[in-house]
């Protein structure tokens, strides 16, 4: 999944923010099972990123998935 946010803020001020929102968006994420990478460029070419991976394997392969839509129930 890739979101573009598109903002009308000066280049120094979205220097400012990027950091900001790291430090709010990260913590939500992170308690998520999910490996992701969430990485903001600013105006002026500056990359702030913050990266996590998940601390279990949540995901199922097809035949789990396919057995449990035909289980009766």
């Amino acid at each position: 999944m890739e979101i573009r946010f598109i903002s009308s803020l000066t280049a120094e001020d979205e220097n400012m923010i990027a950091p900001a929102l790291l430090k709010a968006i990260g913590p939500l994420l992170d308690q998520l099972p999910i490996v992701y990478t969430l990485r903001i460029e600013t105006a002026d070419a500056q990359v702030f990123q913050h990266s996590h991976a998940a601390e279990t394997d949540t995901r199922q392969s097809a035949s789990d998935i396919v057995r449990r839509n035909h289980e009766v129930i």
